[in-house]
């Protein structure tokens, strides 16, 4: 079965708006990144626990904290790094979940020995959290492509991965490359789209990402998380400073998540999936 989740601070600032978001499309999983223009890093204690109970009593759950961890420098001063992923390993507790979405660093192409080391502290930090990693493939960090994202899981075995399609068109990958090398050894997907030509944003379905092959491929139970980054939402500037580059424009935030959510749902019903209400099956 297949279930969905969604970075819904795309769709509203305010929790109890990014809940009714998902609630109306039927989404009940949350990957939580930011509430009220505050990424999860630097939730409060009191505030995220504040926030857990809401989204208990609505019925929403977090699947996973998508959190900006490993989006830093690698010379960054890691003992002191090291502090920052020990809060959010303790938030996700807060949160009831023990997976933690991360990155392999910037300025790193030439230090792949030193992102292992680094990614394995990070591991062992969150073994003592009960909590485990998640890589993302993304632009300019180490594990942008197929070649290095597979070095990453053969040195790391405790290492999951999230797949994430147009990430890898923007770094130049072709689906091809990607699907055939990654697809069935991820763990979950982002879901998001985008056309080769550009590099443009677009929703799922409407690019060149090949989602309907992602979809046929999967044999097994996974979550699809939606992404869209169809329109620039509150918070994207502190954990991403590249330009934003959308081909559809959308008024508000709001209808530009909807129509993501909705598009998502097309590809599933269209790749032979059925909504049974608790999840996709394939016919």
């Amino acid at each position: 079965m297949i279930k969905l989740c969604a970075f819904s601070d795309e769709a509203a600032k305010s929790l109890p708006l990014q809940i009714k978001a998902l609630q109306e499309n039927g989404i009940p999983y949350m990957e939580l990144r930011g509430i009220d223009g505050v990424n999860v890093s630097s939730f409060s204690e009191s505030d995220a626990r504040e926030y857990a109970s809401l989204m208990k009593s609505e019925g929403i759950s977090v699947f996973s904290v998508g959190s900006p961890l490993g989006k830093v420098d690698i010379g960054c001063d890691f003992d002191a790094y090291l502090e920052v992923c020990r809060r959010v390993f303790h938030i996700a507790g807060i949160f009831e979940t023990d997976k933690v979405r991360v990155f392999s660093f910037y300025n790193a192409f030439d230090k792949g020995h030193l992102v292992l080391e680094r990614l394995n502290k990070m591991l062992d930090v969150a073994d003592e959290y009960g909590v485990h990693l998640y890589h993302e493939n993304e632009k300019n960090i180490y594990g942008d492509v197929p070649m290095r994202v597979k070095e990453i899981q053969k040195n790391l075995p405790d290492m999951k991965f999230v797949y994430d399609p147009a990430n890898f068109i923007q770094c130049g990958v072709l689906p091809s490359e990607s699907i055939n090398a990654l697809v069935d050894s991820a763990d979950y997907f982002h879901i998001k789209d985008a056309l080769i030509k550009t590099g443009e944003l677009v929703p799922c379905g409407y690019g060149d990402g090949e989602i309907d092959r992602i979809f046929s491929r999967i044999n097994r139970d996974t979550v699809l998380t939606l992404e869209p980054h169809l329109k620039v939402f509150d918070g994207y500037a502190a954990v991403d400073k590249r330009e934003m580059r959308n081909k559809f424009e959308f008024p508000t935030n709001l209808e530009a998540f909807n129509f993501a959510a909705c598009a998502l749902k097309e590809s599933l019903i269209r790749c032979g999936y059925k909504d049974t209400g608790s999840g996709f099956e394939k016919i």
